[in-house]
């Protein structure tokens, strides 16, 4: 895009996994970054140089999935022991474990408040827990095959969930049944999100696919066809513009979603990569796979622009209206009732410690020589600050409705010059073919003449 400053950099890269990296995800304060793998173990890596991380030991199989809380204070992790474990991102690594599933769990999700927590499992089942009470809530059934995914909307009305069944599931929280369904005729999902404004879903698919539906006119927006190999997860950059994409033929991929382009492919990692998370601010975004290594990398998008569309995506999730029970598209949002609590992690009666114990080691970072920049995430005061001047509902001259529907539009015009452009590629390749075609047929033709 334009208005890029520079190109992404490698900052530096943790060794300390002794197998396959499953799973990356950024504290909100993008100080820490949290890794799962196949040896068992997640990690908490300190983003300073020098730093010491802390390995977490309880699972006894592969992590698939780790995500923190929204506030921070927890830290979820799912595995193939069927059990998911809520853990203290701490030194001393204290988990408490929640068994349901009766099959290997494959990914968590907390919602944007952090009251609720999804998981989902190869036993076909999507479930859903309370955080401030740490208990079971309810079951999500329709998979009809291992579900690989389940990520909440931004304002937690909906659920997202993929499975190997080939279906990509829309549920309402509030009535708890699957309001939408979309079918992949080749292969299935591996991993599936809403943008940050909740409007549309992407997925990441076994078929080498990347597509965008928009979920308030059920419509296909965007199909990407850039990796050689099945995608394996993708995670979009907090203004909604970028989308990063990581994929088994050894690629991370970004993509202008406005201009519906590839800008950027990144080689870093030796083999598959499995996981790609951008940090909460989007400077910094991170990646892993069957190397064993987690590579931090620098963004160096436009920091003004970013800025602009977080606030204008922060305008859209914090309306007082509530929504029509009958629109399941997440234009408003339906806030949970009640206050939003967290879990008191000095509170030894809320952690149900199984003598887990936490190893401190050296986690050493190895600065590839050529680079000499230094990791320094923005600060979520400075991004408090920059929410505080947001103009209020009464101080816009014009509508919100109004500026929506009209973005909505401009972004149906990209959508459709990139259709276009589309269909002129196609229709190029298949005169190509055409022509190919008639020169064979004239060859064959040629042949025969000849012969008789």
């Amino acid at each position: 895009m334009a208005s890029a400053l520079e190109d992404p950099v490698l900052e530096r890269y943790f060794k300390g996994h002794k197998a396959a990296i499953t799973s990356v995800d950024f504290s909100p304060n993008g100080k820490q970054l949290a890794t799962a793998s196949w040896d068992t173990f997640l990690m908490l890596w300190n983003c300073k140089p020098q730093a010491r991380a802390f390995r977490f030991v309880g699972h006894k199989d592969v992590v698939t999935s780790v995500q923190f809380s929204p506030h921070g204070n927890l830290l979820a992790s799912a595995s193939r022991d069927r059990t998911v474990r809520l853990w203290i991102p701490d030194k001393r690594g204290k988990s408490s474990e929640f068994k349901a599933h009766t099959a290997p769990v494959r990914s968590v999700d907390f919602s944007a408040d952090g009251q609720f927590l999804a998981t989902a499992s190869e036993d076909k089942s999507i479930k859903v827990w309370n955080m401030y009470r740490q208990r079971f809530l309810y079951s999500l059934y329709r998979h009809t095959h291992w579900v690989r995914c389940a990520k909440f909307s931004p304002d937690g009305r909906l659920i997202v969930s993929c499975s190997e069944d080939k279906t990509i599931k829309i549920w309402d929280t509030t009535n708890k049944q699957c309001v939408n369904n979309f079918s992949n005729s080749i292969g299935f999902a591996n991993f599936v999100d809403f943008n940050p404004n909740g409007t549309c879903i992407t997925s990441a698919g076994s078929d080498h696919t990347v597509k965008i539906w928009d979920i308030r006119v059920n419509k296909l927006l965007q199909h990407y066809q850039v990796h050689s190999g099945g995608v394996n997860s993708v995670s979009f950059h907090p203004s909604g513009h970028y989308l990063i994409t990581a994929s088994s033929d050894g690629t991370l991929k970004i993509l202008d979603l406005l201009e519906g382009r590839l800008i950027y492919t990144l080689q870093g990692h030796t083999g598959p990569v499995f996981t790609v998370s951008f940090s909460k601010g989007g400077e910094l975004f991170s990646s892993g796979g069957a190397d064993a290594q987690v590579l931090l990398w620098k963004t160096n998008f436009d920091d003004l622009n970013c800025k602009d569309m977080i606030k204008r995506n922060l305008k859209r999730l914090h309306f007082d209206a509530s929504p029509h029970l009958v629109d399941i598209y997440p234009r408003t949002p339906h806030p949970h009732e009640g206050k939003i609590e967290s879990i008191e992690t000095t509170d030894t009666t809320t952690v149900r410690t199984l003598a887990d114990k936490s190893e401190e080691i050296s986690g050493y970072f190895l600065n590839p020589s050529l680079l000499s920049s230094e990791c320094s995430p923005t600060s979520l005061k400075k991004k408090t600050e920059d929410m505080s001047d947001l103009p209020s509902e009464s101080q816009r001259s014009i509508p919100l409705a109004l500026t929506d529907a009209l973005e909505h539009i401009m972004e149906q015009l990209n959508v459709l010059t990139q259709t276009v452009s589309i269909l002129e590629q196609r229709l190029t390749l298949t005169e190509d073919k055409l022509k190919d075609c008639l020169e064979n047929q004239q060859r064959l033709f040629n042949v025969i003449q000849h012969k008789s």
